[in-house]
């Protein structure tokens, strides 16, 4: 820990980067065409749902989904492997 302080300090200060500088680049360098995100579901939805707080994102209406088709489809646990392939992708992409 602080090996890169000490390369710094040391011989390397124009090639390491200044920890009390800022960075001078702009935020939306490399992500021109990036939407702010939004949630789909509300919080009263997830609520009723009974989602879990630490579950409740911005996937929380594939979550909801999810939940739903495994209360109805109550036996059967491979009848939902669509929607958790969609709540599994919209995790993965977050």
């Amino acid at each position: 820990m602080g090996a890169h302080l000490a390369r710094r300090y040391l011989w390397d200060a124009e090639a390491e980067p200044d920890p009390l500088q800022m960075p001078t680049f702009p935020a939306e360098l490399g992500l021109p065409q990036r939407r702010p995100r939004a949630m789909v579901a509300s919080a009263e939805q997830l609520a009723q749902g009974r989602v879990p707080l630490d579950q409740r994102d911005f996937c929380g209406h594939h979550l909801l989904r999810l939940l739903r088709c495994h209360r109805d489809n109550f036996p059967v646990p491979w009848g939902c492997h669509e929607l958790r392939h969609a709540w599994d992708s919209c995790q993965h992409h977050e």
